[in-house]
């Protein structure tokens, strides 16, 4: 079933987006060579606590982790690790919180040291298609508009979209519906309504867009070795166009 939020609704999960965009610029302080995985999610877990928030991703469906750490050729759901950041490695770290029962979600990719010119480039066109997708977020428009979108402008740049995971619908849980592919056919699809409010967190990739499994059961990558970047944000649709509650400001 899908939810429609109230003002008040949004105004929590607003709270919730303030602090996890206060997260990630801790975190992209933090990032350079040498550090590991494993810092940035004991740094997430110790500063959510210390405002008052939790990390609702952790113990969800048995995940045990307050990040997702991705990296390189890892499209999602990457374990923290206690191996180093190499100088070159990109990284998505990719999380949810709770402050006081409202939710954000928001997941950044991010360079380690010197990227080559073809990583950045995939950095630069995943967040564009991510922003793309946002324009679309309009009361009146569907779902397929959003990723028709993403699709078009990532294909058209010679990169490809990750078919398997979608944004969806969030609060009061973090998967609620409605999904929200990356791709597909503009005017096809559930039409957006205010309140409704999604996350857009297209994953990009430099070769083939299939994933294949880690034995963890959690952790996709390309099926090529290629790269993937992400970016995703919460954002609620309104009469006058859509909010992004985790906006960075950048």
């Amino acid at each position: 079933m899908i939810t429609r939020k109230s003002k008040r609704e949004i105004e929590m999960m607003q709270a919730a987006g303030d602090l996890l965009v206060k997260t990630h610029k801790e975190i992209a302080k933090m990032i350079k060579p040498g550090i590991t995985t494993m810092e940035i999610e004991h740094f997430v877990e110790d500063f959510l606590r210390k405002h008052g928030a939790t990390p609702e991703q952790k113990g969800f469906q048995g995940y045990k982790y307050a990040t997702c750490a991705s990296i390189n050729d890892e499209i999602c759901h990457g374990f923290p690790r206690n191996e180093k950041l190499e100088n070159g490695d990109i990284v998505t770290i990719d999380m949810v919180v709770n402050l006081n029962g409202g939710l954000a979600d928001s997941a950044w990719t991010y360079e380690v040291g010197e990227v080559d010119e073809k990583g950045k480039r995939l950095m630069e066109v995943t967040k564009k298609a991510l922003y793309l997708g946002i324009e679309q977020a309009q009361v009146g428009n569907r779902i397929g508009d959003i990723g028709h979108a993403i699709q078009t402008y990532a294909e058209g740049e010679g990169f490809s979209v990750v078919r398997e995971f979608t944004g969806h619908g969030i609060g009061p849980t973090i998967h609620e519906p409605p999904h929200i592919p990356h791709f597909g056919d503009p005017n096809k699809g559930l039409r957006l309504k205010e309140g409704m409010v999604i996350t857009i967190e297209p994953m990009i990739n430099e070769g083939d867009w299939k994933s294949k499994m880690d034995d963890n059961g959690w952790t996709a990558r390309t099926v090529d070795g290629g790269r993937s970047a992400q970016y995703e944000h919460t954002l609620a649709i309104t009469k006058d166009g859509p909010i992004i509650i985790t906006e960075q400001d950048e």
